[in-house]
């Protein structure tokens, strides 16, 4: 079957509160254990596809910029995915430009994935839900399938073996709990191990990486809950023992998996000083140096000018929980 169309999307990178750090297939990125997060307005992918007659293979355009080589191969097969669904198998141009540094630890790759697989769908002439939208986003980058959704997110681990129940869905709007973040980003490079590899390093060699695992469901209530509540305080409480735990297993990786660099740590210190000045903001940390100042809207001023000229910062985005992933009318610029 043929097929010639172009759509156009646009998803929101997301923040774990509860991270999942690990595989229990890595095929299918199905995770060891489930997550809660947080989708962002302001930090985006914007990506158009479109499949053509005339094409001998697919192409990729980022950032303006033509990618070939493992990036291309990536994408690529996640096309083969949705080609395979809609029954054709015309080859495709993708574009995508992202509103912030990519690759270094701002969800690049969630946002991408999910703006992709609306995308992509779309040209390919298939109607998804968003759980079907999920859980193709997954099969790109495991946090991608929550960026299919605004406001708090929860991604269930799924216990099929074909990955068919292991997709996020809302476990809050956006609306519910208009919470703000400020992002510090402390290097604007990628990472030297990207989250796949680290992850699998971690499963593989930590002997912490069990007990991470067994302590998903306690930390995940703890923070539903929170949420569910409005409870800052327990919010920030188990968003932060949550994340040191993640980094301890990286960091206890053989060899040590260490995503920070000074200034990262000297913005964790200045986010407890914050709080105990009486400020309600918290810290995460996801897969690289970048350190996410979650707050209450009436402190987002405060913090941004807690943060305003201190060493080691290269940029400050300001942002609002975001909706999910959506149509964008025409291409990526």
């Amino acid at each position: 079957m043929t097929k010639t169309g172009s759509a156009a999307a646009v998803a929101g990178a997301n923040f774990a509160l509860v991270k999942y750090w690990g595989k229990r297939d890595d095929r299918l990125n199905l995770p060891a254990a489930g997550s809660i997060s947080i989708t962002v307005d302001s930090l985006t992918t914007r990506t158009s596809v479109t499949f053509k007659d005339t094409k001998e293979r697919d192409s990729l355009l980022m950032n303006g910029k033509a990618v070939s080589g493992k990036m291309l191969d990536k994408v690529s097969g996640f096309l083969n995915l949705v080609r395979n669904r809609a029954g054709i198998r015309q080859p495709a141009s993708v574009e995508t430009v992202n509103s912030f540094p990519t690759g270094a630890g701002l969800a690049s790759s969630a946002s991408g994935f999910a703006a992709l697989a609306l995308a992509a769908s779309n040209a390919a002439g298939l109607n998804l839900s968003r759980h079907e939208l999920s859980v193709l986003a997954r099969q790109g980058s495991g946090s991608a399938a929550r960026s299919v959704f605004g406001g708090f997110v929860e991604m269930n681990r799924g216990s099929r073996d074909d990955g068919e129940d292991a997709a996020a869905t809302e476990l809050a709007a956006a609306a519910h709990w208009p919470l703000t973040v400020t992002v510090a980003v402390t290097d604007l490079n990628p990472k030297d191990t990207g989250s796949r590899d680290g992850m699998a390093l971690s499963r593989e060699t930590s002997p912490f990486y069990p007990n991470w695992v067994a302590g998903a469901d306690a930390d995940l209530a703890e923070c539903r809950k929170a949420v569910l509540n409005r409870d800052f305080g327990k919010l920030a409480d188990v968003s932060e023992f949550n994340c040191l735990k993640m980094h301890g297993v990286a960091m206890s990786s053989r060899p040590g998996l260490i995503y920070w660099n000074d200034t990262t740590v000297r913005l964790i210190h200045e986010a407890r000083r914050m709080r105990n000045d009486g400020i309600p903001v918290f810290f995460t940390v996801d897969a690289g140096p970048q350190v996410k100042f979650i707050s209450l809207p009436e402190a987002a001023l405060t913090v941004k000018t807690r943060l305003d000229g201190m060493p080691g910062i290269k940029e400050l985005f300001s942002c609002s929980l975001g909706e999910g992933v959506c149509e964008a009318k025409g291409g990526a610029g």
